[in-house]
């Protein structure tokens, strides 16, 4: 279970987020719905503790997350990855390389910093790119590739991570139709067939991508004090 109890956060005088308590059973998919400024972002960023609650609580599997420190904050954001509407891929390194990066939180050594990875690393990142359909890129640069393709791979680096939950910012903010689809499809089967959680942010107008998919949606996350904020989806 992912709670989150009474949590705020506040950057100066402005409440980002406002009083939010959630509880998501492991293994969901859950779409996160509101205007840009609602603090879907944040709420995000919260969870994997790339910023700290103002106030309340996050707990994954009854452990609080928001006191983790040092090491165990280091694996905890090893276990949450993160899917982001730019991508942050490295346009001039190759797809099998973007992906490998994935992995770098496992790898010890200097090897890595070379761009040199073991070859049962480099064998899961193939694996990983098949389970997209996206294998046949793999020694093409990311800056050659459409934004849905982009997004796959950053899905697919997110997945060398072995994460028990992914995060996906807006990840279909800036793609068409067709590749929105894509993405949200690629999201909903890892969610089905490996029991990963999926939260995923939308706009408004993409909940017609979002209702096709995710189990649960809620809206205005910066509003969430409301009772019952997770809504079936029927």
């Amino acid at each position: 279970m992912l709670e989150l109890k009474s949590v705020s956060k506040s950057f100066g005088s402005k409440a980002a987020v406002k009083d939010v308590s959630l509880a998501i059973p492991v293994g969901s998919m859950v779409g996160i719905i509101g205007r840009s400024g609602a603090g879907k972002s944040t709420l995000l960023r919260l969870i994997n503790r790339l910023c700290d609650p103002t106030e309340g609580k996050i707990l994954w599997r009854g452990q609080a997350i928001s006191e983790l420190k040092g090491a165990k904050l280091n694996q905890w954001r090893a276990r949450c990855g993160m899917v982001f509407q730019q991508f942050n891929l490295s346009p001039r390194l190759d797809v099998l390389t973007n992906v490998l990066i994935g992995s770098l939180a496992r790898q010890r050594g200097l090897g890595p910093l070379f761009k040199v990875f073991p070859i049962e690393e480099r064998a899961r990142a193939i694996l990983e790119l098949h389970s997209i359909d996206m294998e046949e890129v793999a020694l093409q640069r990311c800056s050659t590739l459409s934004g849905g393709q982009q997004q796959r791979v950053a899905i697919a680096r997110t997945l060398m991570q072995s994460p028990e939950i992914i995060l996906a910012d807006e990840p279909i903010a800036s793609l068409d139709p067709a590749n929105s689809q894509n993405v949200m499809e690629t999201l909903a089967g890892i969610n089905r067939d490996r029991g990963i959680t999926v939260l995923v942010n939308l706009h408004a107008l993409d909940i017609a991508y979002g209702r096709q998919f995710v189990e649960n949606i809620t809206e205005n996350p910066s509003q969430m004090e409301v009772k019952d904020t997770l809504e079936a989806v029927a």
